[in-house]
């Protein structure tokens, strides 16, 4: 293989589609606040999600600190180790402190048996993360929300186009947050969302997310620079033109790579049943059974320019600044910590080649078979 393969690659529209955009962004001398991509993106991701009320960020980081500030959220809120930093960072930004509670073994989302036993008098909120797509137990975690006044925020930067029953998951709880960030199914180089209930609730995110203006000369909140450009705007709209196809070839990814592993002993595919789901990753388990574990499969696979990804390993309860943390304690968190220890996730992306996809294969089926 003449090319590093990626564990994900941007879609891509093609270069000579976008030309015409920056032409207008440049022409309108609009490159920010709100301009008329921005709008018009905010509109047709709305339509094609299924939901009332969306407001565009910079990217997905700084639209769950804002979220957090929308819900004027305190105290300690609820969340799972097994999720990209960004999801509890957002809360130390917010002066919160995240308390984990452990994972599914089946879903890789937070555990609802387990939440009740986290929540103190100090509790204010949940947050959930639909990891790798996969939706959380919604009906669930609201009934526990509901039981003890809490809110709930989504982390649903894996959840693009995500639906269970014919509804979009992004319509569950208080706020949900997305991501659009270049390594996302749908990516506006940078970017992220926040999904609102109602048009009272986006306006107040609306205006957290500059500075607190709500005129010209008027400032009601204490707010931060958190709008999308023009140009990436502008590249969303695009991307959504393309955005059926790319997923219809993730879907054909997915079934090639579920198929030829079905029958490899030691190797572990989750999610027998992936409808209504987007195929943002694909994440295998390295079990006991497989001749290498699972770092040593990982650095055969980089040996060979093919770089999967330990996503996500190290649980977030390890990194220095959580780890102290009493609900960080290993024994606490069995569930996510062996899952972290033995997953894998294999490149998917729209434009992955057969050719590119049996070269993935063969590293693990020559394992298997003992072939250096």
């Amino acid at each position: 293989m003449s090319k590093t393969t990626p564990v994900t690659r941007p879609m891509l529209a093609p270069l000579e589609e976008f030309i015409p955009y920056l032409e207008r962004i440049w022409d309108s001398r609009t490159l920010t606040n709100g301009g008329p991509f921005h709008q018009q993106l905010e509109k047709e991701l709305a339509v094609y999600l299924g939901v009332e009320h969306l407001s565009l960020f910079t990217n997905g980081t700084i639209a769950l600190v804002t979220a957090l500030q929308a819900l004027r959220i305190t105290g300690e809120v609820v969340t799972t180790p097994y999720s990209f930093v960004a999801t509890a960072h957002s809360l130390l930004w917010n002066g919160l402190k995240p308390v984990f509670v452990d994972i599914d073994p089946h879903t890789y989302n937070l555990d609802p048996a387990r939440i009740e036993e986290a929540i103190t008098p100090a509790t204010t909120a949940i947050m959930p993360v639909h990891c790798y797509g996969q939706p959380c137990d919604v009906e669930a975690i609201q009934r526990i929300a509901d039981r003890y006044g809490l809110k709930v925020i989504y982390d649903s930067a894996h959840a693009f186009g995500v639906r269970e029953n014919q509804q979009s998951i992004l319509r569950h709880g208080d706020l949900s947050v997305m991501s659009f960030h270049a390594t996302k199914v749908f990516n506006t180089f940078e970017g992220g969302a926040i999904i609102c209930p109602d048009a009272k609730t986006k306006q107040r995110i609306d205006y957290l997310k500059n500075f607190g203006f709500a005129d010209e000369i008027t400032v009601v909140a204490p707010g931060i620079n958190g709008k999308m450009s023009e140009v990436n705007a502008a590249f969303g709209v695009l991307q959504l033109k393309h955005i059926d196809a790319a997923l219809a070839r993730r879907q054909r990814v997915d079934t090639i790579y579920r198929e030829a592993l079905s029958n490899i002993e030691g190797i572990e595919v989750a999610w027998p049943d992936r409808e209504g789901h987007n195929y943002s990753y694909f994440p295998i388990l390295v079990n006991s059974q497989f001749p290498l574990s699972r770092d040593e499969l990982f650095e055969r696979f980089r040996s060979r320019d093919i770089l999967v990804r330990r996503y996500f390993y190290p649980l977030i309860s390890a990194f220095p600044m959580y780890r102290g943390l009493e609900s960080a304690r290993v024994q606490n968190l069995p569930i996510a910590t062996s899952v972290s220890s033995r997953i894998l996730c294999l490149p998917i992306f729209d434009s992955l080649t057969d050719e590119e996809i049996t070269h993935v294969l063969d590293v693990i089926v020559q394992a298997r078979n003992g072939v250096n």
